[in-house]
């Protein structure tokens, strides 16, 4: 079941994004919807990726469980039939791509770890030599290992493209104490999942994530290493200096940018074979990482 419009489940919004509908369950709880939908260059498309939300979901589920001992998260269960307010009777919708979750005073940035070059942080450090403030070696190509993870923070849009900053503004906007906090747990975060996402012959390049607040303690919310949150590479085939065999939407990506597109809405028809190439990419990203076999 494709699912694109979530407006069957009669509660209030909380939030609608690019893919994620979340919608209030009492007070102090949030049902986290993932959609089938897909955005590139922060266009949502018209065309559905199937399973794309089951995998998102399934991945950041996961990722909570086996990072739980660095930092807690949100996550009540992603079992529909314990769901309250009668939202059980929507599992045959619901089932595999949500999750209720606690509700957060979320942390105004976003946490980006950058463990090698390329997006954003490429272009910024072909530009300056610096990413976020941070000074690193002359010469490096795209996809260098950089010599150690870096915290690279960026504004929250709610509009457009995000935009990188320097620690220094995250400190001025939200306190030294909560600053050096969201920096030390995305760093170690990232540190444990890469070596884990390693051991299953995968190169986690990179990953942003949100924080909150909850009971007075941070934790991580939203999703966690999950494809469209992070850059996930085939260790086998890996080499530096040019882009790499992924298993996240850069296959999207770098088929969009040979189209004669402006990145502004409409977004152009995805022809099927990239539908379907984009599919079993997220499903091949779950099967690696979790030893999983994907059940639709």
């Amino acid at each position: 079941m494709l699912i694109r419009d979530t407006s069957f489940i009669q509660l209030p919004v909380f939030i609608k994004g690019k893919v994620r509908d979340v919608y209030e369950v009492g007070d102090d709880m949030l049902l986290m919807i993932a959609t089938d939908r897909i955005s590139a260059f922060d266009v949502v498309f018209d065309d559905l990726i199937p399973n794309k939300g089951k995998v998102l979901n399934s991945l950041s589920a996961f990722w909570f469980e086996y990072l739980s001992d660095i930092i807690g998260n949100h996550l009540v269960t992603t079992d529909v039939s314990e769901y309250p307010m009668g939202l059980s009777k929507f599992k045959e919708e619901l089932q595999g791509r949500s999750m209720l979750v606690r509700k957060l005073k979320m942390v105004e940035a976003e946490c980006i770890v950058r463990g090698y070059l390329e997006g954003s942080g490429l272009k910024d450090y072909k530009a300056t030599g610096e990413i976020s403030g941070i000074k690193l070696p002359e010469g490096l190509r795209q996809a260098d290992k950089l010599p150690e993870p870096i915290f690279t923070p960026s504004t929250k849009a709610t509009e457009g493209h995000d935009m990188n900053v320097s620690y220094e503004y995250v400190e001025k906007k939200i306190g030294k104490e909560l600053a050096a906090e969201l920096k030390e747990k995305s760093l170690a975060l990232y540190r444990k999942a890469s070596e884990y996402a390693l051991s299953r012959g995968i190169i986690l390049a990179d990953s942003k994530f949100e924080f909150g607040i909850l009971d007075g303690k941070l934790v991580v919310a939203d999703e966690l290493f999950t494809p469209d949150s992070s850059r996930f590479w085939e260790l086998a085939d890996y080499k530096p200096g040019q882009p790499q065999k992924s298993f996240d939407k850069q296959y999207l990506r770098e088929y969009l940018e040979t189209l004669d597109w402006n990145k502004q809405p409409p977004a152009p028809k995805l022809p099927q074979d990239v539908i379907e190439k984009t599919e079993k990419k997220y499903i091949e990203a779950y099967e690696r990482i979790t030893g999983k076999k994907f059940e639709p």
